[in-house]
């Protein structure tokens, strides 16, 4: 039981820390014309983020420490190749 908890507890610090990097945005849009966000870039950074979040908590579950680290470390670049890819088109136009 104690086990099922914290993993709840891990999976909402996830969401809750998704919420609070998307408020970041929104709060620059009513303070700054240079931030233009629409509602689909707030569900597609909120989806990226969560499957990030949670991806590093189970592969932490799965994986020595070590392999953890290396692995973690695929994670967090997958995404910044996602997030500039979204964003700017490095290779493709998919975010331009």
């Amino acid at each position: 039981m104690r086990e099922i908890l914290q993993q709840k507890t891990a999976f909402a610090w996830v969401l809750l820390t998704t919420c609070g990097l998307l408020f970041i945005p929104l709060v620059a849009m009513r303070f700054s014309n240079d931030v233009h966000w629409a509602l689909s870039d707030f569900v597609i950074m909120g989806a990226l983020l969560l499957v990030v979040g949670s991806s590093l908590i189970l592969i932490a579950r799965k994986l020595s420490k070590k392999q953890f680290q290396l692995a973690a470390i695929v994670v967090l670049l997958g995404f910044l190749y996602v997030w500039a890819e979204l964003a700017v088109g490095v290779f493709f136009s998919f975010g331009s």
